[in-house]
């Protein structure tokens, strides 16, 4: 999958750079017709990463949708140099995967392109933990159902899985069970590739009970 960072940046921030070393810099979402040969040389496995300035907010879902338009199956990514829960859902309701803030850690940043890649969602960690408050109050499954799927899962992953389910951040995870982000990381991946879930939104809506 390809990355291509949209931004009036003259360069790639470094945290860019490190993360994805063979990314490619464009000025505007319209400046992909003057690169349409490099960029569709990649096919369909296209991450466009739209960074959005203070002064570009309201310019947000137009750029989304100008991608779209053109890359029907490639996925976008919001950067926001100043995040907010309500711009987060209005860069997913305009049709972005995921929505972060533009100085995210390299390694954060590779973590949201491997949940956008599986087809999950990347949502801020407040937003998150709304979303998860809410669903828990109108779903939720049956006890039986929630033990049978936490069998599926080793005793380490179970315990990392429901505190994900909760909300926590991984670094939360790893300061409450005594491990590291690290270690955090791989039982949720694993935690993931058992259950069948795509992001951490799923998997608090299966694992949380009634």
């Amino acid at each position: 999958m390809q990355d291509i960072f949209v931004s009036t940046s003259p360069k790639l921030i470094s945290g860019w750079a490190e993360a994805f070393p063979d990314a490619l810099l464009i000025k505007d979402v319209l400046e992909t017709g003057s690169n349409l040969e490099v960029v569709a040389s990649y096919g369909a496995a296209l991450i466009f990463w739209l960074h959005i300035n203070d002064s570009e907010k309201d310019t947000m879902p137009a750029a989304i949708a100008t991608v779209l338009q053109g890359y029907p199956d490639a996925k976008v990514v919001v950067l926001a140099n100043t995040p907010s829960q309500a711009a987060t859902l209005q860069a997913l309701s305009a049709g972005a995967m995921g929505y972060a803030h533009a100085y995210a850690a390299p390694e954060m940043l590779k973590e949201i392109k491997t949940v956008i890649h599986h087809g999950g969602i990347w949502l801020g960690q407040q937003l998150l933990k709304r979303l998860i408050e809410t669903s828990v109050k109108l779903t939720g499954n049956r006890s039986e159902l929630v033990e049978e799927l936490l069998s599926r899962l080793t005793s380490r992953e179970k315990e990392v899985a429901i505190e994900a389910a909760k909300g926590m951040s991984n670094k939360e995870i790893a300061r409450a069970l005594q491990i590291t982000e690290r270690t955090v990381k791989a039982h949720l991946a694993k935690s993931f590739e058992r259950l069948g879930v795509k992001d951490r939104l799923q998997l608090a809506l299966m694992l949380n009970k009634k």
